[in-house]
């Protein structure tokens, strides 16, 4: 047995690099396969337990690298195991939380935060970044805590917005000082610390900051299932029956009338159904614009909606819209602060005459 360990050891030794990016990409596969509702409790306590091995791995292993404290003989076996085990819980929580952001914001502007998370995963698993130290390590581990925090924070509030976004700054900056406290006790070196662990995790704290400032950190719980333009939406039995042109092979569009065809007296709808945690109660808006020729994109219209959490398929709601010109649109749906987490565009192209025999396609929400 003890042989055994020896070549899977050296076998490791050997190959730590492909081992790391396999464990990485494991953990990431394993949250894709395993991906549960923003709000689920066991997901939720899955993170958090993450987040302990994670946190006390590093809090050793900064005292291991320094110099401060001696791994026990007995564990010094298990120990060396430490790489793979933090690749696989780095690697499984930064996947999920870029699946959950990549769900809760348009494509249009959470491509830049996600592709950060992206390249922070790959910087991860780069030899040359890896042997900078445990900081590079702390870092990724302070940015999984905030995504944490600003999950979670808004599904126990039950809104998003500013304060859920800084009540999570002030809880990932509380953890971060009370690791610092922990370490402090036993290192007894202000600068080191101060280089080592703050340092990387205020720089991550200020980088959530500056994108939240821009509009870039996705609305997370929220996160929009359906949009689509039609002619006309109307409640039957507890659902919203929605009426468009479309013709049936064109339903894996799914967004009714892109091209909306409007003739006299046409009113314009807007549905949506957006996903939000039991107990939610917020407001988002419809955000207008018309492509003016000369102006560009112009601000028509803003229109509240009121949704409430609770419902698996999400909650749905519409607007209408009954003067508009011929040209090219865009709906934003936004939260009140301003972040985007869905669009829509399409074009309206009017005609003078009402055709009698134009045919309605159905569809249920």
């Amino acid at each position: 047995m003890e042989k055994l360990k020896d070549r899977i050891l050296n076998y490791y030794e050997a190959h730590e690099t492909r081992i790391d990016i396999l464990f990485f990409l494991g953990g990431f596969f394993f949250d894709v396969l395993t991906l549960t509702d923003v709000d689920d409790v066991l997901g939720i306590g899955q993170q958090l337990v993450y987040l302990l091995i994670l946190g006390s791995i590093l809090y050793f292993d900064f005292l291991d690298v320094n110099g401060f404290f001696k791994i026990p003989p007995r564990l010094q076996r298990i120990w060396e195991y430490r790489q793979p085990i933090l690749h696989f819980f780095l690697g499984s929580l930064l996947s999920l939380y870029s699946l959950f952001f990549l769900k809760s914001a348009s494509i249009f502007t959470s491509i830049v935060f996600v592709a950060v998370l992206i390249l922070v995963m790959v910087a991860n698993e780069l030899k040359s970044i890896r042997e900078k130290g445990v900081n590079i390590k702390i870092a990724l581990f302070v940015i999984c805590l905030f995504s944490f925090f600003s999950i979670t924070v808004p599904v126990l509030l039950g809104f998003v917005g500013y304060i859920p976004f800084f009540l999570s700054l002030i809880l990932t900056g509380g953890a971060l000082y009370g690791i610092y406290h922990l370490l402090l006790k036993k290192v007894q070196n202000v600068r080191l610390l101060m280089g080592s662990l703050l340092a990387p995790g205020m720089a991550v704290l200020a980088f959530f900051f500056v994108f939240y400032m821009l509009g870039l950190i996705p609305p997370v719980p929220l996160s929009v299932q359906h949009i689509g333009i039609y002619h006309r939406v109307e409640r039957q039995d507890g659902k919203y029956a929605v009426f468009h042109q479309n013709s049936a092979w064109s339903f894996w569009r799914n967004q009714g009338d892109k091209e909306f065809i409007a003739e006299p007296g046409d009113k314009l709808f807007v549905f949506a159904q957006i996903f939000s945690p039991a107990r939610f109660s917020d407001s988002v808006i419809l955000h207008w614009y018309f492509k003016d020729p000369k102006q560009g994109w112009l601000s028509t219209d803003r229109i509240p909606m009121r949704i409430t959490g609770g419902r698996k398929e999400g909650y749905r709601g519409f607007a209408m819209k009954q003067n508009y010109p011929a040209g090219d649109w865009r709906i934003s749906i936004e939260t009140t602060d301003g972040r985007e987490i869905g669009r829509i565009y399409f074009e309206v192209v009017k005609i003078d005459l009402v055709s009698p025999t134009r045919t309605w396609y159905k569809q249920l929400y």
